[in-house]
């Protein structure tokens, strides 16, 4: 079976960045799973999986804006330090802001907090090395509920 829409696909992988730097690996662990058309993984990726077997190898480049989208500058944003209450406050550190929002902090300087709200991969390209480990159809309730369910059914 092939990769279509609706299919259940496990995969391995590795992603990089252009300079070669290992960004995330399946390294070690469980094949990632995901239902294809359903958009749970980056639309390139997605994309170049379609058509893809149980076995195929391949190398797949995303650029931004199929990945994580461009670097957004407009997403960047002064805070004062003392909103932070008596937390430590370091660059790098991530806060939740709003129900579905995270921002890194990128600098803390003269009682301001640089916010960064893109994605931490934003304006990166994504170079995957994937080896497709199975396909199989999707059953009529990981269609329902629009996402995988593991071995034995429902697993919420």
């Amino acid at each position: 079976m092939n990769i279509s829409k609706n299919s259940v696909v496990s995969f391995h992988y590795k992603l990089s960045n252009n300079e070669g730097e290992i960004l995330d690996s399946s390294e070690g662990r469980e094949a990632f799973t995901y239902l294809q058309g359903t958009q749970m993984i980056v639309p390139g990726l997605e994309a170049q999986m379609e058509g893809k077997g149980k076995g195929d190898k391949f190398k797949a480049v995303v650029a931004p804006e199929l990945g994580y989208g461009e670097f957004n500058k407009d997403l960047l944003q002064q805070v004062p330090l003392d909103r932070f209450g008596e937390q430590k406050v370091e660059a790098g550190m991530q806060f939740q802001a709003g129900e579905h929002s995270v921002v890194t902090v990128r600098e803390v300087k003269d009682g301001q907090v640089l916010v960064d709200g893109n994605h931490p991969l934003a304006g990166v390209t994504l170079n995957f090395d994937v080896e497709v480990t199975d396909v199989r159809e999707a059953t009529k309730e990981e269609l329902a509920h629009g996402h995988v369910h593991g071995e034995g059914g429902h697993q919420h």
